[in-house]
């Protein structure tokens, strides 16, 4: 199956063709850097750190630029409201989104540009749109003419009437109409400026996305991602800013992510799912997320839904993805306990195992092996469906489980059964790569002296529940168990001895 994409701008899903031949250039508009990150920033990148993997196993050369909106009102505001110097506010931001990313796992994106280091290019795009006739400048300000472009709203489907004219916009009497929007205002006391051939400023919002992406992507490239908000007026912006400025197809494929909801409390004390806003005061931090849910399971969470999707954080979500990660966690944690080693993420897999199985009695395994991978392929193939893909890794999971259940390999470990399973596993393994999970982590030193003391605690934990459990005190056992539960420690009772694992 080739893979298939949904395109905003035609509403539709569309084959996959690229620009250049086995290359892909690939945009995602990054955070306006004032304030800690919270978890809807985290949402894009994880939906698209997945895209980037899979484009990449299917053998695509990819460049993923996410920019870093550095300066903006929002920043100007935020500085104002801290006392602090703008950059200070803007600098101090971007490293926590960056952290984030680096907690997240995110390691996939190619360039981080930012608005301030690209002045050369919005200055240059500006002029360019005016001497075109798509601009005009007026005090010091210079404004697109939505009314020039034919095309406006073609994105969204949106009057160009329908314009947020007071979102992120200079309000003043210089334009010409009230959808206009500026690309680039003039120079207020006590705010940052640039040099410009209309006097000292600073851009506006969406010429900034323009001049980075057409910078390191070229004038057309394939895929432009973001949330759902940014649809307009954001991208409808910038599509037509960047098209008239070149007279070219911006982007091939416009993908836009749902949006992140959280349980808040609306009119009436009843508590629905609604959309995260700083506005609302129901963001979750991004930070005390990680810290708190740990990266695969907030992985596992969003991307168990189709990225079209609303992504919902609640309880119940959050409890249903722990038990669907563990799922994964404890196969691996077998498969390598049987075998007495790790994985490796580029093993002998099934595809190149299964010659030598199918005329065995092990044949079916391998068979059954082979068809959940292209099942995998073919899901992610259907508009990068991850939730569709994790659904048939629980398959995998469940096969390559019975199959040890089935040839009693734990127990006897024909070599056979053990070199078949170890090829199922191994698939499974980089099936999970692709979409980010099960990657090895370099331990530091902290991470190592508090691992051997957690197993020092842990064997003295189960050595006192095994004592309890002796002399028939029973309920003290049971509470041990439970409470080990309660902070997300389980144990597991096996003939060789109890072992444990923090899900």
């Amino acid at each position: 199956m080739s893979l298939r994409v949904y395109n905003t701008l035609s509403k539709q899903k569309e084959l996959f063709d690229t620009v250049k031949p086995g290359k892909v250039g690939m945009y995602l508009c990054g955070p306006t850097v004032y304030k800690p990150p919270h978890i809807g920033h985290m949402v894009g990148p994880v939906i698209f750190d997945a895209i980037k993997r899979f484009l990449m196993f299917k053998g695509y050369d990819v460049m993923w630029v996410v920019n870093i909106t550095d300066v903006d009102d929002k920043i100007i505001e935020q500085a104002a409201k801290d006392n602090a110097a703008f950059v200070d506010v803007a600098e101090r931001a971007t490293k926590e989104y960056l952290d984030c990313l680096a907690g997240l796992g995110i390691d996939t994106v190619d360039r981080f540009p930012k608005a301030s280091e690209h002045m050369e290019e919005i200055v240059a795009i500006t002029q360019q749109l005016i001497d075109k006739g798509f601009a005009y400048a007026t005090d010091g300000n210079v404004w697109f003419d939505v009314a020039k472009d034919a095309d406006y709203g073609k994105l969204s489907h949106r009057r160009a009437d329908e314009q947020e004219a007071g979102t992120r916009e200079l309000a003043g009497s210089g334009k010409r109409n009230p959808a206009d929007f500026a690309l680039w205002k003039s120079a207020k006391p006590g705010e940052p400026t640039w040099d410009s051939p209309w006097g000292k400023g600073r851009p506006g919002w969406h010429i900034e996305c323009s001049a980075m992406s057409m910078k390191y992507l070229g004038p057309t490239f394939d895929i432009h991602g973001g949330g759902m908000d940014l649809m307009f007026p954001h991208h409808e912006n910038e599509l037509a800013q960047s098209e008239c400025a070149t007279g070219q197809t911006f982007a091939k494929y416009w993908m836009h992510n749902g949006l992140t909801r959280v349980p808040t409390k609306v009119p009436g004390g009843k508590t629905e799912m609604v959309k995260a806003s700083k506005s609302l005061g129901n963001v979750i931090d991004a930070q005390q997320a990680i810290a708190e849910w740990g990266p695969d399971l907030l992985r596992y969470l969003i991307l168990s839904t189709h990225y079209r999707s609303p992504i919902d954080f609640k309880d119940e979500v959050i409890v249903a993805s722990r038990k669907g990660l563990s799922t994964f966690s404890r196969l691996i944690e077998r498969v390598e306990r049987i075998k007495g080693e790790p994985i490796p993420d580029k093993g002998p897999s099934m595809d190149q195992s299964a010659a030598e199985l199918l005329e065995t009695e092990l044949g079916p395994f391998a068979r059954n092996v082979l068809a959940l991978k292209m099942k995998f392929l073919e899901t992610m193939d259907d508009d990068f469906n991850t939730g569709g893909a994790i659904g048939v890794l629980h398959e995998l999971a469940s096969e390559i489980n019975g199959f040890v259940e089935q040839h009693n390999v734990e127990k006897d470990k024909p070599a056979a059964a053990v070199n078949a399973l170890w090829a199922g596993a191994s698939t499974f393994k980089q099936l999970g790569l692709v979409l980010g999970f099960f990657r090895a982590k370099a331990p530091t030193n902290g991470d190592v002296k508090d691992k051997g003391l957690a197993d020092d605690l842990m064997r003295l934990i189960i050595s006192l529940r095994a004592e309890a459990r002796t002399t028939k005190n029973f309920a003290l056992a049971d509470s041990i168990r439970k409470g080990l539960t309660q902070i997300g420690v389980t144990l597991e009772d096996r003939a060789e001895g109890t072992i444990w694992r923090k899900e």
